[in-house]
């Protein structure tokens, strides 16, 4: 078993509670709950995705347009961690809670398929997916398994077998809005949860790091789990920088299988 701090097994404890009381919960995940599974967020110094580029020139819709080769050199060995990566315990947590009836929806800005490969099942991609590419010319959409492992493994960029133009991968590039029908339903979760945990985000990115702001305004608890400061931390019922992959497969032991202490108000 873990072992816990007394003022983090607290925090744990809180945690657990709010979540079992909630009658609506909702999760926003970031580039930080996918870390321990070997993908790299974006802004840590040394190991993040920016790091070493710069994003308007090699992940913006714009590079993609006029220098496909240039955004698919850098694309490939994300893609690479992707699909080698497998979901670590805070995602399986998270779908046993959502199994267990406590958490009604995901809303991540990950697009790295861990969500799903978990077993959650409400899932809200803001930021997009690898599990569809588009056609930039016929715009007729495809599974991701017929391109990204070719491309991948031996740097085919990814052609329509229809018109042959350029396949584009299903994810949110500088310089494009966000799929605006998955945003609505998010903001609907939003105003709807009487709870939103946090979790590996450090909520930099607008609109989604309005969405817990959406959450509070109307009375919702907070909970932050997230290594670096958030906007939203002086307003969180709780924040736990913590590993993810350890703390919430702590606070999910407590709320499926411990009874509660006492009644959250």
């Amino acid at each position: 078993m873990t072992a816990f701090s007394s003022q983090l097994l607290d925090g744990i404890e809180f945690a657990a509670e709010l979540l079992r009381e909630a009658r609506h919960a909702v999760i926003l995940t970031g580039a930080g709950l996918s870390t321990p599974s070997g993908i790299p967020d974006f802004r840590s110094e040394g190991t993040g995705l920016w790091a070493n580029d710069q994003p308007l020139e090699v992940a913006s819709l714009l590079t993609f347009r006029t220098h496909p080769e240039e955004f698919f050199n850098w694309f490939r060995p994300l893609v690479g961690q992707i699909f080698n990566a497998k979901p670590n315990a805070a995602h399986l947590a998270l779908a046993q809670l959502e199994a267990g009836g406590f958490l009604q929806s995901v809303i991540t800005q990950n697009i790295d398929m861990l969500h799903h490969k978990a077993g959650s099942n409400r899932v809200m991609e803001l930021h997009g997916t690898l599990r569809t590419l588009s056609c930039t010319q016929c715009y007729r959409q495809f599974g991701y398994e017929n391109y990204l492992p070719a491309f991948v493994e031996n740097g085919k960029i990814p052609h329509c077998p229809v018109c042959a133009a350029l396949l584009k991968p299903d994810v949110i590039l500088f310089g494009e809005q966000l799929p605006q029908l998955k945003l609505m339903e998010a903001q609907r979760e939003a105003r709807k949860c009487d709870l939103m945990i946090v979790i590996g985000s450090s909520l930099e990115v607008l609109p989604v790091a309005g969405l817990p702001m959406q959450s509070i305004d109307r009375g919702a608890h907070l909970i932050i789990i997230n290594n670096s400061a958030t906007y939203l931390n002086v307003r969180a019922d709780i924040v736990l920088p913590e590993d993810v992959a350890r703390i919430i497969p702590a606070i999910a032991e407590r709320v499926l299988h411990d009874k509660p202490k006492h009644k959250v108000n």
